[in-house]
C-alpha cells in the first residue's frame, strides 16, 4: 500500500538504517544538508510528492518525487528499499498515475534492486558517475574573460547550451535565486559555461562546457576558479562521468578530489 506522507518523524529509523547501508544509501542524502533539503523539507514544498510504501503497517520503502504537471516531468529525489516489491509498486503507481511523462532517477550504482526494474521497464542508463569534492586549495589562476551571465550574453548562452536535461539555459537563466552562471568571453564570443548552485552551504557545479574549438586553452580551468572563488567560503561538489579522464584531471587541477562510495547511476524512463 503506498501513503502520501506529510511528516516523516515516524521514519527516521527506517531511513537512517537504509540510507546507511552501502548497497542502498541514496547518493541524494549523502550530506546532512542533502537530508534536510532532498527529504525532510520536502513534505512542506509543491510539486513534491513523499510517499511511503507499507506492508502490514510496516514501512517498506520511501520515496520522494518532483513532478512538475504542466512539463509532463518526474524527478526521484529520493528512494529508499530494500525490497523488490516495494521498487515494483512505486513504479506500478507511477505507471498508473502519470501515463506520458519522463521519469528522472539518480540512485546508487549498488542498488541493483532499483537498476533492474528500471531496465525491465525500457529506461535508458547513463554512464556512472564519480562525486568529487572541493577539498584542497584553489590554484592562483588569471580569470580574465570570465564573466557572470548578463543581458548581453544571454542569447548565446541559451544558444550553446546543453538541451538533453532538464535544467536547459533558459530555465538555469530564469532562476538566479539557485544558480550562479559564469561565461567564458572571447572578443565578444561566448565560447563557454559553468553553471552551479549558489543556494547551498556545499554547491554543486551542474555544468560545464567549451566549444570544441576553445578547449586545451584553459577555458574550463578559468571558469572552475572563477566559480569557486565566487562560492567561497562555502564547499563545493560535481559529478563526473567515471570515464572521462580529461575532465577529471581538469577538476584534480582546481583542487577536487575523488570520494568513494558515493557514486551515482542516472536513468530516465518514458513512462507509457
Amino acid at each position: 500500500m503506498i501513503q502520501k506522507l506529510t511528516s516523516l518523524d515516524s521514519y527516521t529509523d527506517f531511513i537512517n538504517d537504509v540510507n546507511s547501508d552501502t548497497a542502498f544509501s541514496d547518493p541524494m542524502l549523502s550530506t546532512q544538508e542533502n537530508i534536510a533539503v532532498n527529504l525532510y523539507k520536502t513534505v512542506e514544498k509543491p510539486n513534491h510528492h513523499v510517499l511511503g510504501v507499507f506492508h502490514d503497517g510496516v514501512m517498506t520503502g520511501l520515496f520522494v518525487f518532483l513532478i512538475t504537471e504542466d512539463e509532463r516531468y518526474i524527478e526521484m529525489l529520493v528512494g529508499l528499499s530494500r525490497l523488490t516489491a516495494a521498487y515494483e509498486e512505486i513504479a506500478e503507481y507511477l505507471q498508473a498515475n502519470y501515463p506520458g511523462f519522463q521519469a528522472d532517477f539518480v540512485f546508487n550504482p549498488a542498488n541493483t534492486l532499483l537498476r533492474e526494474l528500471l531496465s525491465r521497464r525500457g529506461a535508458s542508463f547513463y554512464e556512472e558517475q564519480q562525486k568529487m569534492v572541493l577539498s584542497n586549495p584553489c590554484p592562483m589562476v588569471d580569470t580574465n574573460g570570465i564573466e557572470p551571465l548578463t543581458e548581453r550574453y544571454k542569447k548565446q548562452y541559451i544558444a550553446m547550451h546543453d538541451t538533453d536535461c532538464y535544467w536547459t539555459g533558459d530555465k538555469v537563466a530564469q532562476a538566479p535565486e539557485r544558480f550562479s552562471v559564469f561565461l567564458a568571453v572571447d572578443n565578444g564570443l561566448v565560447v563557454g559555461y559553468l553553471d552551479v548552485t549558489n543556494c547551498f552551504e556545499e554547491n554543486e557545479t551542474f555544468d560545464l562546457m567549451v566549444k570544441e574549438a576553445y578547449r586545451r586553452r584553459g577555458w574550463g580551468r578559468k571558469l572552475l576558479v572563477k566559480a569557486i572563488e565566487s562560492n567561497l567560503p562555502k564547499g563545493m561538489a560535481l559529478l563526473v562521468d567515471v570515464g572521462n579522464i580529461p575532465a577529471i584531471k581538469l577538476y584534480e587541477s582546481a583542487g577536487f578530489v575523488k570520494v568513494q562510495g558515493k557514486n551515482s547511476l542516472a536513468a530516465t524512463w518514458n513512462i507509457n
